[in-house]
């Protein structure tokens, strides 16, 4: 088999490769996915991500190695192992970060990278649902964008208490400004998910230049020299297959994946090759490293009236309304993302003026994500530091491709870091103790009240913190590719999905990834021309 581009993952930015470099006829588009097509249907329910945490066939259910700075504990890394990627199996929050954040990486010396750069992409990818196109906003293109469809009693009242705690409202977290609190925009159409699968690779699937191939777990990229000439795959019997590409390979297998791939392929610290008896293409010990996430903590609060999704699912009859009325009308708790509402804010240890926490409120709890909800009427509101300064690393533990690498986020490995997290907490705790939301309160049921001190709110971090699944910066330009996004040291061969970025973004990944993927198809383009 040959193709001009052979893309390996078909997650968000691969499916958004597939799609843009597809669009000329004169080419041939190859994507290799390891995962079987988007076709459960909890999929495309949005709420249905709380099915997909565990799931054995959709997820590749990483876990990360002992976290010394969650008290040793294993952290759960789910990764979308479908067409789609995570863009099909996560909570579907729209954000884009702060426009410092790609300033950032482009004053790195990555020339093209900056927020001025990226707003064009983010505007051409995104179809608003309600708002129509302004400045910020595009509507025209293929990712659904849309607001809360309707409003909660509770998420009305923690967004006045947000204002009564001092921050200001904000109804649009990608607009002039993130700070605030308000409702999320979530990726979404008509109350179904618009996964990358669905926004760009289902409207190029008729295309004669574009194959696509599933359920194929790729072992390695392919070398002559210096060159990356194609991939070699194992199929769903078996059999290890081949491709050449013509032009270029594009690993878009994701922050976990592509590290991993690359150390299989022979590019990475010589010694630590070596190690696994895989032979050394180019040596780069910068493969793997610099990886960073994102934590969370959550609190749960018992509200004083049944109006929780708890309560939803615990009788009968309003368990059936609610299938009902998504079945009719694509409406009511099954639209839900997974932050309903929330906000941005400084902390009182913020280093300037921009947040540093961002929280998310959602109306059902549960010890921890993927559990069974609470027999009580429950609600959540988590805390999640946005910069954290904390670096891990992804490995290749094997030369075997079908062995998990080794993952470390170093949650809380720096003081900064944990009193972040503390202050983080505090903010929920300000906000919670507003008159316009502590009548809905009667208990602060996790952490608890008895829990005041730092240290104890750190403890309890620490205890039960976990990854709010933003994986990121483990092949970063500078380090592993240049600013083209092409692999430092050999030819043919670039990286496109979150692994790229130099530092993650302050908020949800997804919405980068996608405009990531749609300046690489550009730069693709313009390089083969």
């Amino acid at each position: 088999m040959e193709a001009d581009y052979i893309i390996v993952g078909g997650g968000s930015a691969g499916c958004v490769l597939a799609a843009r470099l597809s669009e000329d006829p004169a080419v041939h588009v190859l994507l290799v996915e390891a995962g079987p097509r988007d076709t459960n249907p909890w999929i495309h329910v949005p709420l249905g991500y709380g099915k997909l945490f565990n799931h054995s066939r959709l997820n590749w259910r990483f876990q990360s190695e002992p976290e010394r700075g969650m008290n040793g504990r294993r952290i759960n890394q789910p990764r979308g192992r479908v067409l789609g990627g995570s863009s099909s199996i996560n909570g579907l929050l729209y954000v884009r970060g702060q426009r410092e954040d790609f300033d950032a990486w482009a004053r790195l010396g990555n020339r093209g990278w900056g927020y001025d750069d990226l707003l064009p992409y983010f505007r051409r990818a995104e179809a608003q649902q309600q708002r129509g196109a302004d400045e910020w906003h595009g509507q025209d293109g293929p990712l659904a964008v849309s607001d809360a469809s309707e409003p909660h009693t509770l998420c009305d009242a923690f967004i006045a208490a947000g204002v009564e705690a001092g921050y200001p409202a904000n109804p649009d977290f990608n607009g002039a400004r993130q700070e605030g609190v308000g409702y999320y925009q979530s990726t979404m159409r008509k109350g179904r998910r618009c996964s990358a699968a669905v926004a760009y690779l289902r409207p190029a699937r008729h295309r004669a230049n574009l194959s696509v191939i599933t359920e194929a777990v790729v072992q390695r990229v392919l070398f002559d020299g210096k060159r990356a000439v194609g991939i070699a795959w194992r199929d769903r019997a078996g059999q290890v297959r081949r491709a050449r590409a013509r032009r270029e390979v594009i690993l878009s297998a994701g922050a976990i994946g592509s590290p991993q791939l690359l150390e299989l392929s022979g590019i990475g610290d010589g010694e630590r090759l070596r190690a696994l008896g895989i032979e050394t293409v180019h040596h780069n010990p910068e493969v793997g490293e610099n990886f960073q996430d994102h934590l969370q903590v959550r609190f749960v609060f018992k509200a004083t009236q049944p109006i929780t999704f708890n309560d939803d699912m615990r009788s009968l009859f309003r368990t059936t309304a609610v299938g009902l009325r998504y079945a009719l009308h694509r409406k009511g708790p099954l639209t839900v993302s997974a932050g309903y509402a929330g906000g941005f804010f400084r902390s009182a240890i913020a280093r300037d003026s921009r947040p540093d926490i961002q929280c998310l409120f959602i109306t059902f709890s549960t010890t921890k994500m993927g559990d069974r909800l609470h027999p009580f009427s429950g609600f959540t509101v988590s805390a999640c530091p946005l910069r954290p300064e904390s670096r891990g690393h992804v490995h290749a533990t094997s030369s075997d491709p079908a062995s998990p690498p080794a993952i470390l986020a170093n949650f809380l490995a720096t003081e900064r870091d944990a009193q972040e997290v503390v202050a983080g907490m505090r903010i929920i705790r300000g906000i919670m103790a507003q008159p316009a939301i502590a009548s809905h309160v009667s208990e602060e049921y996790l952490p608890g009240s008895r829990l005041e001190g730092d240290a104890e709110l750190l403890d309890y971090a620490r205890e039960t913190g976990g990854s709010i699944y933003h994986a990121s910066c483990s092949a970063a330009m500078g380090k592993v590719v240049d600013s083209s996004l092409r692999v430092i040291g050999v030819e043919g061969l670039r990286i496109v999905d979150a692994s790229i970025m130099p530092a993650v973004p302050s908020g949800n990944i997804n919405a980068a990834v996608i405009a990531i993927g749609e300046k690489a198809a550009d730069m693709i383009r313009e390089d083969n021309r």
